[in-house]
């Protein structure tokens, strides 16, 4: 057995988990590269970078995620978005992967969630395969090695691949499984080999753990102003909305790329790192995104490459649409050494409307932002969860559904205790279509994105000229520098207006039909701006 820094105390016999093989704990970066390599889990691919493939699963499995419903947490999961497992169901489901794990070798990673000591999650993370130990090892934080003698988990997560569950005797829906027991502090995951399940369940604990602190967790990329941390802005947003590319501004400092906590003393980074969509990347457009691809340990995730050159096709999506890569947050040269923030300044609402209705960016009042952040509309980008071909339109409230364990009501309040407690100015992005829906219309330049935000984060935005828009009545810039103008009114840019309204109110409907739920759980202000 290998041990590498673990507490003797601690070993994973002290678990309950008996009769593996070799056991590496917390194994380096290049420990990793090397055993994943022996094991024929990747191919080494340029500047040191590892080339991996995850199989039939190229994205999440929503669908076969469960909590399991113990008293302790009957009373505070929202049931309707979160499958329940019944705890016997659990206990088996464990029992059977422990008995399958028996003889085989795992990987031991020993790891924070948070970058505030105050308010961080210990997680060991147990894995069959030797690159998720290293996708981990860099998506969430890092202990000093002194930190590792005395590190004892919170939360445990079993990743077991090669293990298939039984719907009929493990209560769940397939032969993929994700069970997370609040009780147990125990996730176990099985029957998939997309890394980003490991990543998504930690946030996922997060955020039912943290809200019971009075800390707003979310699913948002951010940065601050270079040497201002006061400072600081958040992007909230779905995968392909945007939220690595635009938060990785050279001009500011880098926070975090996907999830964070909004306490009393500031923002925290949950993780250690960054896991990019790398389609269509560029060195152009994204150069320091773009340049990890070929860095040591880098994980290159279901993407093809030439056989010989080993060159990345960033336009083959043969594999999958939802091809990335993941690296530590100090591959990105201007990222925060200590990935905290202060109390957001702006707040920032990532939505890729494939309606193309809305425009590139809009002013919300405090009330049009609850109502927003509740709606959580955008779409589902292809590849991200499995079946997913195309872009297709959602609310997904709180902007992350799939990863909030608890109403949404309890997140929206936090948010808007903290608005009215700290002050921010709230904007809504459109990074998705323009000139027309998906299939007709184009996606919004990223060039225009860059200029609108830089001109919102730095202040001078906020003198422009608005208008009052006519379907949700948010305040939208008639004129800003770099931009064309025509852009900023999205009906100028259909060919035809009569369509564009029809989509309009379609669009407008669809936000008043899904918005009826939370109703009865907001503040008058709040319906007010539904009403618009």
């Amino acid at each position: 057995m290998e041990t590498g820094r673990v507490n003797p105390q601690n070993r994973l016999e002290n678990q309950g988990i008996e009769g593996l093989g070799r056991i590496y704990y917390n194994l380096t970066e290049q420990a990793l590269v090397a055993e994943a390599l022996s094991r024929d889990e990747g191919t080494l691919g340029k500047g040191g970078a590892l080339l991996v493939t995850t199989g039939k699963h190229t994205g999440r499995s929503p669908k076969d995620k469960f909590v399991v419903r113990t008293p302790w947490v009957e009373d505070h999961i929202w049931w309707e978005n979160n499958a329940p497992m019944a705890p016997a169901h659990f206990d088996v489901l464990h029992a059977d992967m422990l008995e399958h794990m028996k003889g085989g070798d795992y990987f031991v990673q020993d790891l924070y969630g948070g970058a505030d000591p105050a308010h961080r999650l210990d997680v060991r993370v147990v894995t069959e395969l030797a690159w998720h130990g290293l996708f981990i090892r860099h998506l969430l934080r890092r202990p000093a090695p002194d930190e590792l003698d005395g590190f004892t988990p919170d939360f445990t997560i079993l990743n077991c691949p090669s293990f298939k569950a039984d719907p009929a005797r493990h209560g769940c829906r397939s032969e993929t499984v994700i069970a997370l027991n609040m009780d147990a502090k125990l996730i176990l995951i099985a029957g998939t080999a997309y890394a980003g399940e490991n990543k998504k369940s930690v946030f996922t604990l997060l955020n039912y753990l943290l809200p019971e602190k009075g800390i707003m967790p979310m699913h948002c990329s951010a940065n601050h102003a270079p040497g201002n941390p006061v400072d600081t802005a958040v992007f909230f947003g779905l995968s392909g909305t945007g939220k690595t590319t635009l938060s990785a501004d050279p001009g500011r400092t880098l926070i975090g790329d996907d999830e964070h906590g909004w306490s009393d003393r500031g923002t925290f980074n949950f993780e250690g790192g960054c896991y990019a969509k790398t389609i269509s990347l560029s060195a152009e457009a994204e150069p320091e995104i773009y340049a990890t691809t070929e860095k040591p340990g880098t994980v290159i995730e279901n993407m093809v490459f030439h056989p010989e050159t080993l060159e990345l096709d960033f336009e083959d999506t043969s594999l999958t649409a939802n091809m990335r890569c993941a690296y530590p947050l100090e591959y990105i040269s201007n990222a925060s050494d200590t990935a905290l923030g202060g109390h957001p300044k702006n707040i920032i609402m990532l939505t890729c409307d494939a309606f193309g209705v809305l425009p590139p960016i809009a002013r919300l009042t405090p009330a049009q932002a609850m109502y927003h952040f509740l709606s959580g509309f955008t779409s589902k980008v292809a590849g991200t969860e499995r079946g997913v071909t195309e872009p297709e339109p959602t609310f997904s409230t709180c902007f992350g559904a799939p990863f909030m364990p608890r109403r949404p009501e309890v997140y929206g309040k936090l948010l808007q205790e903290k608005i009215a407690k700290h002050g921010a100015t709230c904007w809504l992005v459109n990074t998705g279509w323009t000139g027309g829906a998906y299939g007709t219309g184009s996606r919004m330049p990223i060039k225009t994105t860059r200029a609108l935000l830089t001109a919102a984060l730095d202040g001078s935005l906020g003198s422009a000229t608005f208008r009052k828009d006519p379907n949700f009545g948010f305040d939208v810039p008639v004129s800003v520098e770099g931009v064309d103008d025509t852009l900023l009114d999205p009906r100028k840019t259909w060919a035809d207006g009569a369509a564009y309204d029809a989509q309009a109110a379609k669009l407008v409907q669809m936000f008043a039909d899904n918005f009826a739920q939370y109703v009865p759980f907001i503040d008058e202000d709040v319906k007010a701006a539904a009403i618009g």
